[in-house]
């Protein structure tokens, strides 16, 4: 059976006692992770530049994107890979939110695959369509919700950070919002993949976060102490955000500019999928807005882009998303990714000091 991996072996053998605790196996999924796609990474490149599978760059986006034409993409690929096999690995498989997290992954990580092949067919930056991506990306985050809520103990109510004494129960609409979550949170970080780097490293801070966020939630002890909603079994996600971890760090010692390699649709969709995915089962929903805080100033850029031009005829930003009005602006590619992955530390402090302020 799939669960009779690592996990149950503490109860078999007392040398591997240790593996009963979520730290140890988090750790070690952590690294698992970034073995796979240091291991890994070399043949993939390699295997993509073979096959010709390069990245076709809008000739309406800033020119110096140009020279990136043909560079390999679709080395989302080597993500989920590194985080699906070190999760399975490592994770007590009997748990649901485990296997709900994993089925956005997935899915979501097929509607890219999708797009980007497309786009590799064609010889053009126009992949599967926006509704029909939109529809499936609806169609897999509603499967989830729908697990969930069926569970029989998934809590509905919202929890605000800032605020312990204010937790509005949805109910069944809980799902819908579930859903605008995830799919919200998937766009969000497809929006921001658009510079060497500029995605993943962000990624790595907002899952670094809710590897401390599941572990706590998890607890009943320190959800206590900290007044706020304990899920049991949510605890068991530390080792899957340990794992995006690790492989979010692989990924971007091949992906740092310039880049080797792009992480495609395939990475990002499913990237931002499991991320929203995650907030939802830990209860940080609200929060998952200020640790992705990025993610959300690249969305809302575009889309107070395309209303101005739309209602107004004029461009607030020299281009959307926002790092390409940056761009234009003077800055060079680096320097905008760093400051980006600075603020996004900074706002994942913040994120976690809403644990204290209630």
């Amino acid at each position: 059976m799939l669960y009779h991996l690592l996990y149950p072996l503490h109860t078999e053998y007392s040398v591997l006692y240790v593996f009963r605790y979520i730290t140890f196996r988090t750790i070690y999924a952590t690294i698992t992770a970034l073995l796979i796609s240091f291991v890994l990474g070399p043949w993939l490149i390699a295997t993509l530049q073979r096959m010709q599978i390069g990245q076709t760059i809008r000739k309406v986006g800033p020119e110096s994107h140009f020279v990136k034409e043909g560079t390999p993409t679709m080395g989302g690929a080597l993500i989920l890979l590194a985080i699906i096999l070190p999760t399975l690995l490592w994770a007590d498989l009997t748990n649901l939110y485990i296997w709900v997290t994993l089925l956005v992954i997935a899915g979501y990580g097929a509607i890219g695959f999708t797009d980007d092949y497309l786009k590799v067919v064609r010889k053009s930056s126009d992949g599967i369509s926006a509704r029909q991506k939109m529809f499936w990306q609806i169609l897999i985050a509603l499967a989830a919700a729908l697990l969930l809520y069926q569970s029989g103990n998934f809590d509905t109510h919202l929890s605000l950070p800032f605020f312990k004494n204010i937790n509005p129960d949805l109910g069944v609409y809980y799902i819908l919002f579930a859903v605008l979550v995830m799919v919200g949170s998937s766009n969000a970080v497809n929006l921001t993949d658009g510079l060497d780097g500029l995605a993943i490293g962000p990624m790595i801070i907002a899952s670094g976060t809710f590897l401390l966020l599941a572990y706590l939630v998890g607890n009943a002890k320190l959800a206590n102490y900290l007044q706020i909603t304990g899920i049991q079994g949510a605890g068991e996600l530390t080792i899957l955000c340990g794992a995006m971890v690790g492989a979010g760090l692989g990924f971007l010692w091949f992906n740092s500019y310039p880049a080797q390699v792009f992480m495609g649709d395939v990475g990002s969709l499913s990237l931002g999928g499991a991320l929203g995915t995650i907030a939802v089962i830990t209860k940080n929903e609200f929060v998952l807005v200020i640790v992705g805080g990025i993610f959300v100033i690249e969305a809302l850029s575009v889309i107070v882009q395309v209303i101005s031009f739309r209602y107004w005829g004029r461009r607030v930003f020299r281009m959307a998303p926002i790092h390409h009005h940056f761009e234009l602006k003077g800055w060079a590619e680096p320097k905008i990714i760093v400051r980006f992955w600075i603020i996004s530390i900074v706002l994942a402090l913040i994120a976690l000091s809403t644990l204290k302020l209630r």
